[in-house]
């Protein structure tokens, strides 16, 4: 044994009934240690060293767990992806016997964000922001729980139209869900849980599948207690396999006066600002619109009733063809002075493979003042995969206009102002 090494380690652990696998944990960690597989979110004891840079960001608080443990007893990745809830804790007695009398350790470090490794590849995560905006409005979190013993919430489906063309494989559902006298305040950014009927493979319930919410702070209907959902039905893995997603498949199957069991709501940094002349750029990929329709439209809403000074909004979508692209109609019907919309389209016949990341480039002198703006916020949601290109795109942006990316970049994420939400 290696004296100079602490017998008794604080072995940081996710708890799983609690997390809803957004994947922001696990896209934060700046040193690999956190990975998942089609249960569970697990924590490698070996690899992590108490950054704390996933705990602000997570949206239920299963992050924050920890246990005092014997380095030689330590809970394995395999084993953790195994648990369905969190072992107890070790007594004071069976630390102690079990790491030779050892002292317990010193508590974790304060939370602080944690650059990647100097070499490494660039690490866009680092410079997503884990605070709102100053002037979003205050968030309600986690009213209702995943735990057994906590209280979910039963909504009634009021709508369910697909926003995809019809026949193609592309199939993308618009579900709106109705709370009835239960209180469920939600804001644009924000998401839900939704608890699939039925158990898996091992005989067990389906744990939760998180979806951002599509409708602004007053219902996709104004003055009812509803909101609305973005869901691709999934039919095969990120390898092309075929698969049938448990809840996509069941969200997109549902009808009218079905009920579905929520919990949530989740997430108080990925919110709007408020404040007068606040300008917004999106950038999005296929369900990744859910929340930026949420923001639009509510913007669009101010607009109607002459009550917001708007600042510039700026859309930048991108997905394989136009017919795969949700809400394309109606994106195209929304007034050119309110919104300036840009697709980008990487499987178009007889075009060339356009990105999100390549129309940020093409759009470089409009960005540039917006990102030196103070003003100006950036919301990113879609694929992981696009996430890296992303950032690149505004740094290069920002560098081409003379503007400090070491600066800028560091002030986007302690602003609240540049915020990714990638899965």
């Amino acid at each position: 044994m290696d004296l100079s090494e602490p017998q008794v380690i604080r072995q940081h652990l996710i708890d799983p009934e609690i997390c809803i696998r957004c994947n922001t944990c696990e896209a934060t960690c700046p040193v690999g240690a956190i990975t998942h597989d089609s249960r569970n979110y697990v924590v490698d004891a070996d690899k992590c060293n108490l950054c704390m840079a996933c705990v602000p960001p997570c949206p239920t608080g299963s992050i924050d767990n920890w246990r005092d443990m014997p380095r030689q007893l330590a809970y394995s990745p395999e084993v953790q992806l195994t648990w369905d809830s969190l072992p107890p804790e070790l007594s004071p007695e069976q630390l102690a016997a079990a790491a030779g009398g050892a002292p317990a350790p010193e508590a974790a470090a304060t939370p602080q964000a944690v650059s990647a490794p100097e070499g490494e590849r660039f690490n866009s995560a680092q410079y997503g922001a884990t605070v709102p905006p100053w002037s979003a409005a205050h968030a309600y979190t986690n009213l209702y729980g995943p735990k057994a013993a906590e209280k979910h919430v039963t909504a009634t489906v009021v709508g369910n139209v697909r926003v995809t063309e019809v026949g193609r494989d592309y199939d993308t559902h618009h579900v709106v869900l109705d709370f009835g006298q239960m209180p469920f305040p939600v804001l644009e950014g924000q998401s839900i849980g939704v608890l699939p009927p039925g158990v898996d493979a091992q005989g067990r319930p389906h744990h939760a599948r998180q979806y951002s919410i599509a409708s602004p702070r007053n219902g996709e209907r104004p003055g009812y207690n509803n909101l609305s959902l973005t869901i691709k039905r999934v039919l095969q893995d990120p390898q092309g396999q075929p698969v049938r997603g448990v809840a996509s498949n069941y969200m997109c199957d549902l009808q009218v006066g079905d009920k579905v069991q929520v919990i949530g709501p989740f997430g108080a940094s990925f919110l709007m600002p408020n404040h007068p002349r606040s300008n917004i750029v999106m950038i999005c990929t296929g369900t990744g619109s859910a929340p930026m329709r949420a923001m639009t439209e509510w913007r669009r809403r101010l607009r109607q009733s002459g009550k917001f000074e708007g600042g510039k909004l700026m859309l930048f979508f991108g997905a394989r063809t136009p017919e795969e692209l949700p809400y394309f109609g109606p994106l195209q019907n929304l007034p050119k002075d309110f919104i300036d919309i840009n697709f980008a389209f990487s499987r178009q016949p007889q075009s060339p493979k356009t990105y999100v990341q390549d129309l940020i480039r093409q759009r470089a002198a409009d960005l540039a003042p917006l990102l030196a703006d103070p003003n100006t916020f950036f919301y990113v949601c879609g694929l992981k995969s696009m996430e890296e290109g992303v950032v690149l795109a505004l740094r290069d942006v920002a560098q081409q206009a003379g503007l400090s990316w070491d600066t800028l970049g560091p002030a986007l994420r302690q602003g609240g102002r540049l915020h990714l939400e990638t899965y």
